[in-house]
């Protein structure tokens, strides 16, 4: 049987243990890993390791003991409960050995769960799965995640109040990050928030959201951006000493007064466009680039742009001047465009 969207999402999070197999595929590794973990750990609990209630076999090994399956499922363990023989990085190769063990399979034995790379219509695995009466198969595929998997993750990382801005801001980072990522930026915010009984804030969000870009380059950035013109070439000799490589900072500058000059043409506002930018901007970052936009203006960010293209394309072309004198004068020219 096959399964997808919400059917599949409710069979994970609440599993049919009567089921004699089931096998997750997909092309993301992370997300079928976090979704085979949340889908046992429904299944036999939090203690099947240690009570000997879940075997784990490879593609690989099945290969060379066909026998380890089959003999997996029959067995009686020394604790009560549900059991799993867990088949990792599964193939065709395996279909076989599998769908005879499914066949083989009766009341009271151990589910199967399969997990494989992305598999077409014509793989002999997912026949496998799909074509059987008492087993499901069930595609992983890079779907953004949903509410209820970002509560799930909020949860398990004993996170509760949760504020509507909080979780507007947790729902746009999870659309950005892979899910193992944002599983640890989850986790992190729940160590951050241990003890604090307040609701979520962007603050603490930003404070455990992973760094994009390297905190001297931002720093650099937001001189330009606030007219700092004195303070550009201490900066920029710092960074060559760290052996910045001046295109990859035009570029950053480049990326941060787009953000900027989408953000002061939003009809929402400035706030609201930083807020659900790609990647989102929290707390006092965003603050911070608020007040830059407010700064600027829409025609100032066109002028500053105007600079960095042109000096981006200066770059990339012979030249007799030094990359990094030409974007030290770019940036001194950008942080002078700025009103005082």
């Amino acid at each position: 049987m096959k399964l997808g969207g919400g059917q599949a999402a409710a069979f994970i999070t609440r599993p049919d243990t009567g089921k004699a197999g089931v096998l997750l595929f997909g092309i993301d590794a992370m997300r079928v890993s976090l979704k085979r973990q949340q889908l046992i750990k429904a299944m036999v609990g939090d203690k099947a390791d240690e009570e000997m209630r879940l075997e784990r076999l490879t593609g690989a090994e099945l290969r060379k003991e066909p026998a380890r399956v089959l003999d997996g499922i029959k067995a009686q363990g020394f604790f009560p409960g549900p059991r799993v023989v867990f088949v990792e990085e599964a193939g065709d190769g395996n279909a076989a050995v599998l769908a005879t063990a499914l066949n083989e399979w009766a009341a009271g034995d151990a589910t199967i769960v399969v997990t494989a790379k992305s598999l077409n219509a014509r793989s002999k695995l997912r026949k496998a799965f799909e074509s059987h009466r008492n087993a499901v198969s069930i595609g992983i595929y890079d779907d953004p995640p949903s509410r209820d998997d970002v509560e799930r993750n909020l949860k398990s990382a004993g996170l509760k109040d949760i504020g509507k801005l909080g979780m507007d801001g947790l729902m746009a980072l999870a659309r950005d990050l892979d899910p193992g990522e944002f599983a640890q930026t989850v986790e992190k915010l729940g160590l951050y928030k241990y003890g604090d009984d307040t609701a979520v804030s962007a603050e603490d969000i930003d404070a455990c959201t992973p760094a994009t870009t390297d905190a001297a380059l931002d720093d650099a950035i937001h001189i330009i951006a606030e007219g700092r013109t004195s303070d550009v070439v201490p900066m920029l000799k710092r960074l060559a000493g760290q052996g910045v490589n001046p295109t990859g900072l035009c570029i950053a500058a480049t990326r941060h007064f787009r953000t900027l000059h989408a953000a002061s043409g939003h009809p929402q506002g400035a706030d609201t466009a930083l807020a659900r930018a790609r990647p989102p901007v929290f707390g006092p970052r965003k603050d911070r680039m608020v007040r830059q936009v407010r700064g600027w203006g829409g025609m100032r960010l066109e002028k500053a742009l105007t600079v960095l293209m042109d000096t981006d394309l200066a770059l990339r072309s012979p030249k007799p001047v030094p990359d990094m004198a030409m974007v030290e004068r770019a940036f001194i020219r950008i942080s002078m465009l700025r009103p005082k």
